[in-house]
């Protein structure tokens, strides 16, 4: 019996290792990719996948980036990305963006890549249905990989390209940074190798640098090839291994140094001010030797990781929730950082005057949590959110879409990340989340709330300057809080229903089907009216909206302040929950209600998964008939608007765009930015009021649901929670307020701002003809001026980073239409830019633009609506929109022969209708420094 027990013992502590074995082993890739590596080391991934249909994504990585530059290098780790857009051996000059604006492909939007200190990654995503797009495709990617031919002419048009997008990024938070990044990275490598670089390397450095970044770093050990979309595996596969095994290694190859942040262990301090910084912010962060993620083992504590985050985060929204809030945004957290380092970082921005109170605020929350660490009740409702959301991608596993799959193998390559598929990350988390307890919480308290490796760093208005608190101050708040007598933390769960009475049930009095849209119209008792697209694009995702006519429109600017923000009432909580009650009672539900009030209009937006569609249709009930009121939360949003105003002149583009919302609205308060003398304008009991006008009648309210409804389970739905909602059946109607933008010729510069940059928008406004032919030849004006312009202002001038075209047109309260073309330059090329601009709108009116941009814009028109139609939220907003316009729902039957009808001529026509400068309005910020010194008389 004594033998029997030591074996039986021995048997356990095998077991007990052998489990332990099987944590520490690293875990396995998705079987569903096929992942190979070529004999010169490059790296491949393929899947299929067929969201989109007929659709292939490739992405290629570049183990590179700027923290390889040399001195003499700064930069041009990013000034080779944009390179490899502009000459290959087999797309020459700019002809890779224009053939593949002529494929559907968008350039910035599709056709993109990113610089960042580790890496360098380039996307395109191509249709498959055509097999030279996709061999070509291929082809692409093969240049890119080492083909660039970095043209000496080509490098000296990017520069000034680069440049502005350098000088887009200034302002004081780049100004800022360059003060306390030495400090941050631990005066580190990183510090000096941000990826945009300097101003005197981008202007002047000789091509033979740059080529000798390209040829020492692009190299097939340092690079990988995803492809995931609609495409034969096993082809693909011959074709990476055809196309890539030629490319070489350099002879005597550097080594890839893999930089890291150094722990000192030492405690540092900063405080950095500028005159354009708009809050007051402390920083505390904790830094750590990166936990990596290999092994199940790993897995498990980077779950553990988000579980504390999600429950520490809870607190700090509760505690902001309270009549004066300590501070006007807080929170911590463990995140990731830089070179081989996580963090746990506490922040929090303060009212003026109010560091002490709130850095002691938050401070006191991580030692509350690291004396008392959490409730059981709180670790459950983190698991149950977690598993929810884990349940939830497990049932989308068959309409994943292919970008979401490139982003796990993108981690698996470039951070050595695993991706073991979901149906293996469902099962490790199933097992994993029983096993975390309050236990393994405190022990991660332990390990990342220390005492040293800590920076704090306070960043505040430069007139805030002299009252800043230095080191020694800051440490002894902190030091204060942890001697405070502190209590724990009481997690108050209530467990009453949501709603304090039951609905009285209605019904559906009539039923339409429109089988040609795949449209069920219902008509309820109350005088709802619901529209289902029931569709099978996502396996559980049902999306919802819905309009009633009237607004805010209805009410006189006395009350206007109080109506504008009625819609605060929904934030208190409904039915017998306030707001951290719901919060809790939602938690691991799948569900999202958000009321609003426009200003001709009111509803509900939302969306469920199908288990969770009675919760939010039960939430959008206590919306409309148990709102709460609550002065104490009502309190603690007014005060913290109020010191978000503090400092919000001292940022140019807020003053820009407060000038501008003015200026187009013609000054009307409905239309200017917000005041503190607005705030006070707002009144509780009146928003509750008119809150409650707003949706106490739902007579005149549409709906709209799209997505994987089960059309016998939502009728009793809709009976229970929608035909029971309020009606009075008054029929409002919204009322035209006649806020227009002025009419005829305007120009205005804004004068705000240190650095030599500025901005520029050009609005072409008025009446609008609102037919879908005119709708779409808009958009079409739109997208062939934008290729005009990205041609000539970035790629001939070099004079800008992005220029941007944007038309929108509305049919109510009266059909009108704006045209706007923005972009940000130098303030000495503003007038040659606009000018620029300009004489390619004359082109427009007296040539009309050229075929192929038309051509252009019908390809992309096609891939992009090919994809879109395909989405639950293109059918929401589609349906919505047809609605609210009262067109009919067949509309889009048209889309394509109106699209194809579309000629240089037509487009002539409406640039000369919409673009004739009758109602023209020209807005530029420049620096102060711009503004010119008046004359002496």
């Amino acid at each position: 019996m004594q033998l029997k027990k030591i074996y039986l013992a021995i048997a356990g502590v095998l077991v007990v290792a052998a489990n332990v074995l099987a944590q520490e082993k690293p875990l396995p890739l998705d079987p569903a990719v096929r992942m190979g590596k070529l004999p010169n080391g490059f790296t491949y991934y393929i899947r299929h996948n067929e969201e989109p249909k007929n659709r292939v994504v490739f992405y290629l990585a570049n183990k590179v980036g700027s923290i390889l530059e040399t001195d003499e290098q700064q930069g041009l780790a990013h000034f080779m990305e944009h390179m490899s857009f502009n000459g290959t051996t087999h797309f020459p000059k700019n002809e890779l963006v224009n053939y593949l604006q002529k494929s559907g492909v968008r350039f910035g939007a599709d056709l993109n890549a990113y610089t960042s200190f580790d890496e360098t990654v380039y996307q395109l995503p191509l249709p498959t249905d055509k097999p030279e797009i996709l061999q070509n495709g291929i082809q692409i990617m093969r240049d890119w990989a080492q083909e660039a031919t970095l043209d000496p002419v080509e490098i000296d048009k990017e520069r000034g390209v680069i440049l502005e997008e350098k000088r887009l990024g200034k302002g004081a938070q780049e100004r800022m940074r360059r003060q306390y990044f030495p400090m941050m990275l631990n005066q580190s490598r990183y510090a000096n190798r941000l990826p945009i670089g300097t101003e005197e390397i981008l202007k002047g450095f000789k091509p033979e640098v740059i080529k000798d970044y390209y040829h020492t770093w692009y190299r097939p050990d340092l690079q990988a090839l995803i492809v995931v979309g609609d495409i034969d595996v096993n082809r693909m596969e011959q074709t990476i291994k055809a196309k890539f095994s030629d490319l070489k290694n350099p002879q005597g190859e550097k080594a890839r140094v893999k930089y890291t942040v150094p722990l000192t262990g030492k405690n540092q301090f900063q405080a950095v001010t500028d005159p354009e910084m708009t809050s007051l912010v402390a920083q505390i962060m904790i830094k750590h030797k990166a936990v990596e993620l290999i092994t199940a083992s790993e897995y498990r504590a980077a779950i553990t990781s988000q579980l504390f985050n999600h429950m520490l985060r809870a607190r700090y929204a509760e505690l902001l929730r309270q009549a004066d809030p300590p501070y006007l945004k807080g929170g911590a957290g463990i995140e990731d950082f830089l070179g081989g380092l996580d963090n746990f970082n506490v922040s929090v921005s303060v009212k003026p005057q109010g560091m002490e109170m709130g850095i002691k605020a938050v401070w006191r929350e991580v030692e509350r949590v690291k004396r008392f660490g959490f409730t059981a009740t709180e670790l459950d409702r983190a698991k149950k959110s977690y598993l929810g959301q884990m349940e939830s991608a497990l049932k989308e596993k068959n309409k994943t879409s292919s970008e979401s799959y490139v982003q796990e193998y993108l981690k698996h390559f470039l951070k050595n990340e695993v991706a073991p598929g979901i149906d293996a990350e469902f099962e490790l988390v199933k097992t994993t989340l029983p096993q975390i307890t309050l236990e393994d919480m405190s022990k991660l308290v332990q390990t990342y709330i220390r005492n040293d490796n800590r920076d704090i760093l306070l960043m505040a208005p430069e007139k805030d300057k002299a009252g800043l608190p230095d080191e020694a101050t800051v440490t002894g708040w902190l030091k204060a809080v942890e001697t405070e007598d502190l209590k724990p933390y009481t997690d108050e769960v209530s467990t009453l229903a949501l709603l304090k009475k039951a609905p009285v049930i209605g019904k559906i009095v009539k039923e339409e089907k429109d089988a040609h849209l795949g449209i069920t119209t219902f008509t309820l008792s109350n005088g709802v009216k619901v529209i289902l697209r029931p569709t099978d694009f996502k396996n559980n995702e049902i999306m919802f909206s819905s309009f009633s006519a009237g607004g805010t429109s209805l009410y006189n600017d006395a009350d206007y302040q109080s109506a504008a923000n009625a819609v605060i009432i929904a934030s208190f909580g409904a039915g017998n929950y306030n707001v951290t009650e719901l919060s809790k009672y939602l938690s691991g539900k799948q569900v999202s209600v958000q009321p609003y009030i426009g200003e001709r209009s009111q509803g509900v937006n939302g969306g469920a998964t199908p288990k969770y569609l009675e919760d939010a249709l039960q939430l959008v009930y206590a919306y409309f008939t148990e709102p709460r009121k609550d002065e104490n939360q009502f309190q603690s949003i007014i005060n913290r608007a109020k010191a978000g105003l503090a400092n919000r002149g001292g940022d140019p583009l807020t003053v820009f765009k407060d000038s501008l919302s003015a200026i187009i609205g013609n000054y009307n308060i409905r239309r200017t930015a917000p005041t503190l003398a607005k705030l006070e304008q707002i009144n509780l009991d009146k928003a509750y009021q008119i809150y409650n006008e707003r949706f106490a009648d739902a007579s005149g309210m549409t709906f709209t649901f799209v997505g994987s409804i089960d059309m016998g389970n939502i009728r009793q739905l809709l009976e229970k929670y929608i035909a029971s909602l309020p009606s009075t059946y008054k029929m409002e109607k919204a009322k035209d307020l006649g806020i227009n933008p002025p009419a005829g010729r305007l120009e205005k510069n804004i004068y705000k701002g240190t650095e030599a940059k500025a901005s520029v928008q050009l609005y072409f406004t008025g009446d609008f003809n609102y037919t879908t032919k005119d709708k779409e030849q808009l958009e079409a004006l739109k997208e062939t001026l934008e290729f005009r312009l990205l041609e000539r202002l970035r790629e001939d001038e070099g004079g800008v980073y992005t220029p941007g075209v944007y038309a929108s047109a509305g049919k109510y309260p009266h059909p009108r239409y704006s045209f706007v073309i923005t972009f940000g330059c130098d303030p000495k090329n503003v007038d040659k830019l606009i000018a620029s601009a300009l004489d390619e709108v004359n082109k427009l009116k007296t040539e009309g633009p050229p075929q192929v941009n038309i051509d252009k814009y019908k390809t992309e028109y096609q891939r992009s609506h090919e994809t879109s139609i395909k989405t639950n939220k293109w059918w929401l907003i589609y349906l919505n929109g047809k609605l609210q316009d009262k067109e009919p729902l067949n509309d889009m039957d048209g889309y394509n022969a109106e699209v194809q009808a579309i000629t240089s001529q037509s487009l002539k026509l409406m640039a000369q209708k919409y673009l004739s400068g009758k109602n023209f309005m020209r807005f530029v910020l420049l620096p102060q420094s711009s503004r010119e010194t008046p004359k002496m008389n």
